[in-house]
């Protein structure tokens, strides 16, 4: 069965920048339906290509999508068919054409990947392994610093990605950055500081779970350069949260100079930088930079997840601490939970051990590019007056819109239409220049193209 007569496709149908979202949403629908049952195998992709009249790379990509979620095999010479275990129930509904045209439908979540993207078939082949290896004790209470067995994956992929070198026994595994927020600030209070200075503008959930556990947040400004270091010092705080890496959501990098003056600061003040190392995996337009950890590891706790590369709902995050932390923060995690899942950490520590998690970085890390120059060149033709930054790196734009403009207001009639969108005003402690947040991690071109043009009309 092959070409025309594999399951009836009418290529006709295929919206013509959309031919891969179609063709794996038909394929995806026919496994779920049963018209392709388990162990089915598919025609060659160069066969179907020909017939369909499409370009090899796109019957490819569909192709592979579908063996990331874990719905198709790739056999090598024997071909490719649909796996033997999925049930249809867990199949992801297909995106229809009216969904990607239909500007009313269309929403702009920010900070999130293409968690379509997920490497299920790489996860599961990593828990089959770990499952049958795994042993009585591993399966048993795991240390509440974390998995000995991810925390050395994790100290070979920190030093080789962000120049963080520490040893396995300094790492602690935390559900994600939040869980690791959420225990600094409770071993801040215990030890007497109880205010953070934070960046202004900054991530609302960031900012929500520090002011639950502490008494007072110091907003402090940022500029292209980053963090204004002036400014902190002015507060008289002796802890700061800062994004060196990819500020949210302004998207700026800390500069050379404002890194010197932070640690200098920490120095002069006896100070403890928390340093948020986020979307440090996405960069486009510049050469790939250091974590800060490395300029004063007796000042920076580092914290970071993978939560952008794989999925949020793993929970699966990690803290380097200052030295003289440690110790108090591994007590606070025992005595909070003892610790995160095992089994899902040793899954994740497979996946750094067998390059897959590097191959999946590489991945995502052409897509969301692709993703951003769409969602930039919308920009640019339908909110001409815009000013677009933070497009170097990360999963966001930060649309600067000119002064007349209510983003508040904006974004409300944006939500009636449909259309989540993000005021930059949410993000911020004082009132300043109207902005939106548009993240594209997770939309096609076409889906970026039709919400953006749609919020054009709003403005």
């Amino acid at each position: 069965m092959t070409g025309s007569d594999f399951l009836h496709l009418d290529p006709a149908a295929a919206p013509p920048r959309e031919r891969t979202t179609w063709l794996a949403a038909q394929l995806r629908t026919a496994i779920a339906d049963g018209a392709l049952g388990a162990g089915a195998r598919v025609p060659p992709s160069r066969e179907l290509a020909a017939e369909l009249a499409f370009s090899r790379g796109v019957v490819v990509e569909a192709y592979r999508r579908l063996a990331e979620e874990g719905l198709l095999l790739a056999e090598g010479a024997a071909g490719t068919r649909v796996a033997e275990t999925v049930p249809p129930a867990t199949l992801p509904g297909p995106a229809t054409d009216a969904a990607v045209a239909r500007p009313e439908t269309l929403h702009l979540s920010v900070g999130a990947p293409d968690l379509s993207a997920f490497p299920r078939a790489a996860w599961l082949r990593a828990e089959r392994r770990v499952l049958s290896a795994a042993t009585s004790r591993e399966l048993g209470y795991a240390d509440p610093q974390g998995v000995g067995a991810l925390r050395i994956a994790l100290s070979g992929w920190l030093a080789r990605s962000r120049g963080v070198v520490v040893p396995p026994e300094r790492i602690i595994v935390t559900a994600g950055v939040t869980g690791a927020l959420s225990l600094t600030a409770q071993v801040m209070r215990d030890r007497g500081l109880t205010a953070c200075a934070i960046e202004d503008p900054s991530a609302d959930g960031n900012r929500r779970i520090l002011d639950y556990w502490l008494d007072s947040l110091l907003p402090v400004p940022v500029d292209a350069d980053g963090i204004d270091v002036e400014a902190l010092t002015a507060t008289g705080a002796r802890a700061v949260l800062t994004t060196p890496a990819h500020q949210f959501p302004t998207g700026a990098l800390l500069s050379p100079a404002r890194r010197r003056e932070l640690v200098a600061w920490a120095e002069q003040s006896d100070g403890l930088i928390i340093e948020d190392d986020y979307d440090s995996e996405y960069r486009y337009d510049r050469a790939p930079v250091r974590a800060l950890h490395a300029s004063a590891p007796d000042r920076i706790l580092h914290v970071s997840s993978l939560s952008k590369v794989l999925a949020p709902a793993l929970r699966i995050g990690w803290m380097v601490a200052p030295e003289h932390w440690h110790d108090d923060l591994v007590r606070k995690r025992w005595a909070t939970d003892l610790g995160s899942p095992a089994l899902p950490q040793l899954a994740l520590a497979e996946l750094i051990r067998t390059g897959a998690l590097e191959r999946q970085v590489r991945r995502l890390r052409l897509r969301h590019r692709e993703r951003r120059n769409a969602a930039v060149a919308a920009v640019r033709a339908h909110l001409p007056d815009a000013r677009i930054e933070g497009i170097a790196a990360g999963l966001h734009l930060l649309v600067l819109l000119p002064r007349h403009v209510d983003d508040t207001a904006l974004a409300e009639r944006a939500a009636a239409a449909g259309i989540r969108v993000a005021p930059l005003s949410a993000y911020r402690f004082s009132p300043g220049d109207p902005g939106v947040v548009i993240g594209y991690g997770p939309h096609s071109p076409a889906r970026l193209e039709a919400a953006i043009a749609a919020l054009g009309r709003l403005i």
